[in-house]
């Protein structure tokens, strides 16, 4: 008899569960297994799967020797005779960087001498090691969990559903089962998993539909352009490379080195391009290594360096990538001071891996220049400035919301990125925390709710933007990295008003801007919402706080709520054809009024935060060696040479 004859012969004996078992695993062979054997109730013989590994590479090149094997190895009884909810494994996802730990800031910190950071505080588990190598994320890599491996987890299925156990699988049937068939593999929880099927939904509607174009209409299963340098493909990249989705990465990767060309004549906008296209490639790079990313990065960011050829060294906001021209708006000679503020993490770190220092001298410049300006109320900047004069207009307007809210975000990240030696940087960002708390804080009724407001020429207005929701995880990266232990205690409080957003609503999502009511009145809850301010665009800024939150605290009520968005999420905004949209309405749960629009950052951000809120693998981006630009695309923070 023939090794093919053997196995056909094998695999006609294998009962019902066993070939749902065996196609399960040939279909998604890099993804699951030990799911699929819990549905059927099934488990491993050690003896008879312990053969696998001989023939692993022949197993993952042919279905027959699967259906052989899971056949052979498959019995009704557990070997230890007790049942457990397994966790499913996975694929080790992203690289720490190879980077040293970062030094200390200088001592001398100017007018703020008590504000001496301290080291960053340990987390409340062990650390993994300081160095790790940097490889593909379907590669054997340790995993280093935040908790004791036997701890019993509580991890719900539904937002509405009673939760569940997840127990430990130490020699369980279903993890043998992973570590002999997927020898490389390491666990992942079962809510990641459901990211990464959230993530394939929304893929396979942009693949299908918007190949190659910047963002996907969904309901109307086209596209829409703003740059026609897809966006949504370039924004998504490290996204794949983080969930383990190889086969998606490279094909994505083929269109980058195919029919990414930025020589076009097309007007982008500096910030965006820059935080999305510059940022993705840049963070695409670090993970996998593959050289074709900085060259395009290398390209888009010469293109985009016209924008800083004005009188001021402001940049405009728009520049022409074919011909190097800029221009700011039609309708103003202004540019948003958050856009001009939030491109620093990117240029620089253009400049340190080419070793041209243009990048970083044109955004550096900008970044004194602003720290020298007058207008500021206690640190809390005006939202606009003039490209030809340098000024802050528009005075007296102060808010951590649109137009000005990344700006006190790379404030910070900028002196992580750097070793913590920019101490200006560090004291425009303490001093404008202090505004925050002084000028922009109150108390909603009835809950009373620690909310930022807006201050508007004197007059306080209790308008909060979902975009402010950045804050608390800033807070707590602060408090991290040794700043006043008061940041981590006003993070907590925020990090429960962003959550409140979405749970005081009738949909379970947040809108695009809340007002607070700052008096008890009967009936009333403390979020009130107005016609024009309630869609919600599946902005990611309350997941990424609460991905900081559990990271930092491991407390696991953040992934719980984080839980209740996706799952609300998946019930109102997805759409069965492929692809989530964007809502006009999260008061109408019958009617959530679509807006058929897919943003890039629902993939770039949303997703990405969500799974790695999801996961107890401090390794998994490393936030001692890791910073996240505001669109999420993670650049490894410098040390000395």
């Amino acid at each position: 008899m023939t090794s093919g004859q053997m196995r056909r012969s094998a695999s006609k004996g294998c009962d019902e569960s066993q070939h749902a078992v065996a196609d399960a695993l040939w279909e998604s062979r890099h993804l699951v297994v030990s799911e699929v054997l819990a549905e059927n109730g099934s488990d491993v013989s050690l003896s008879l799967l312990a053969c696998c590994i001989s023939v692993f590479s022949i197993i993952k090149e042919d279905k027959q020797w699967i259906k052989l094997f899971v056949c052979l190895g498959l019995t009704n009884k557990s070997l230890d005779d007790q049942r457990t909810e397994p966790e499913i494994p996975g694929l080790k996802l992203a690289n720490p960087a190879v980077l040293p730990a970062p030094q200390k800031a200088d001592a001398n910190l100017g007018e703020y001498p008590e504000l001496s950071p301290q080291p960053p505080k340990p987390p409340h588990v062990r650390r993994g090691p300081s160095n790790l190598q940097n490889k593909p994320p379907w590669r054997d890599v340790r995993l280093k969990t935040r908790h004791d491996t036997s701890k019993v987890v509580e991890e719900p299925v539904q937002a509405d559903k009673e939760e569940k156990t997840e127990k430990s699988l130490h020699n369980s049937p279903a993890e043998v089962l992973s570590k002999v068939l997927f020898p490389f593999a390491v666990p992942i929880t079962e809510r990641q998993v459901a990211v990464i099927e959230a993530f394939r939904h929304a893929w396979k509607g942009y693949k299908d539909f918007a190949w190659g174009h910047d963002e996907l209409k969904p309901l109307s299963k086209s596209y829409s352009e703003w740059f026609g340098l897809g966006l949504t493909l370039i924004d998504a990249l490290d996204t794949m490379w983080i969930l383990g989705l190889k086969e998606e990465f490279e094909e994505a990767r083929k269109w980058v080195a195919n029919d990414l060309v930025f020589d076009k004549n097309v007007d982008v906008n500096l910030f965006e391009s820059t935080i999305r296209i510059l940022g993705g490639l840049l963070s695409t790079y670090h993970l996998s290594g593959d050289s074709l990313f900085l060259e395009k990065a290398k390209d888009i960011g010469n293109r985009l360096m016209p924008a800083f050829k004005t009188p001021s060294k402001i940049p405009y906001s728009d520049v022409n990538i074919g011909r190097g021209t800029a221009h700011p708006p039609r309708w103003t000679s202004d540019s948003t001071v958050a856009e001009v503020t939030s491109i620093q993490l990117e240029f620089r770190e253009l400049s340190r891996l080419t070793g041209d220092e243009k990048f970083q001298k044109a955004v550096d410049e900008v970044m004194k220049h602003v720290h020298t300006l007058s207008g500021k109320n206690d640190g809390l900047v005006p939202m606009f400035i003039n490209t030809n004069s340098g000024q802050f207009t528009h005075l007296g307007v102060y808010t951590l919301g649109a137009r000005a809210d990344s700006y006190y975000e790379y404030l910070l990240k900028q002196w992580i990125q750097g070793g913590k030696k920019e101490n200006e940087l560090l004291e425009d960002y303490m001093r404008a925390i202090e505004g925050v708390k002084k000028h922009l804080l109150q108390r909603s009724q009835p809950k009373k709710l620690t909310f930022v407001g807006e201050l508007a020429h004197g007059h306080f207005s209790a308008k909060m933007d979902h975009l402010v929701c950045f804050l608390p995880g800033t807070l707590a990266l602060g408090a991290h990295n040794g700043l006043t232990a008061d940041h981590m205690k006003l993070a907590e409080a925020l990090i429960e008003t962003c959550y409140q957003m979405y749970a005081q609503v009738e949909t379970g999502l947040s809108p695009e801007i809340v007002h607070f009511n700052l008096h008890a009145q009967k009936g009333h809850k403390d979020v009130e919402i107005k016609p024009a301010d309630r869609h919600n665009l599946l902005r990611p800024e309350t997941v990424e706080s609460l991905f900081y939150m559990y990271r930092f605290t491991g407390d696991k009520k953040y992934q719980d709520w984080g839980w209740e968005i996706l799952q609300n999420f998946n019930k109102y905004t997805r759409v069965p054809t492929g692809g989530y949209t964007s809502i006009n309405n999260v008061q109408n749960p019958s009617n959530p009024e679509p807006r058929d629009k897919m943003e890039s950052f629902f993939l770039g951000e949303t997703l990405k935060y969500m799974f790695l809120l999801f996961s107890d693998d401090i390794d998994l981006i490393n936030l001692d060696k890791y910073v996240f630009n505001t669109e999420a695309h993670p650049l490894p923070i410098w040390v000395p040479a």
